[in-house]
């Protein structure tokens, strides 16, 4: 895991993200790297494994969801907290070619609220070409 650096929060913040992310199943089976964190932004590394591959030989669009998912929710808590609780309510991706290299997902909030929040993500391959552009609300419970 490479150290994380951030602008915007502190040493402590960092911390307690990565712990939280660390946490979760889901992040190892993928592989997922969090190149970086900051207030309302989360970015992200994905390798391509083959085993992921759909019948076209590309990432399946389930693992970029799920990318898109994780990496907004990370977004989200590094502006209510790493130890709030939310759930997805909502998602949707839109798929705008096929990801044949590395995964990389950039999400940032777009709204904060009492009981609902809501993130965006583009991911792109490894020539900055988007594949994918996605949208979740998340409610804290």
């Amino acid at each position: 895991m490479a150290k994380i650096s951030s602008e915007t929060l502190e040493k402590y913040q960092i911390g307690a993200m990565m712990e939280r992310v660390n946490s979760v199943p889901m992040m190892h089976t993928l592989n997922l790297e969090i190149t970086g964190l900051e207030h309302g932004e989360c970015t992200a590394r994905v390798p391509r494994e083959k085993k992921w591959d759909g019948i076209y030989q590309t990432m399946h669009g389930g693992i970029l969801a799920t990318i898109a998912d994780s990496v907004t929710c990370w977004a989200i808590l590094t502006v209510i907290g790493a130890s709030q609780k939310v759930a997805t309510t909502d998602f949707n991706i839109r798929f705008l070619r096929p990801c044949l290299t590395d995964a990389m997902c950039k999400a940032r909030v777009v709204k904060i609220g009492k009981r609902l929040c809501v993130a965006e993500a583009d991911i792109f391959d490894v020539e900055g070409k988007k594949v994918a552009v996605a949208q979740a609300t998340y409610a804290r419970i």
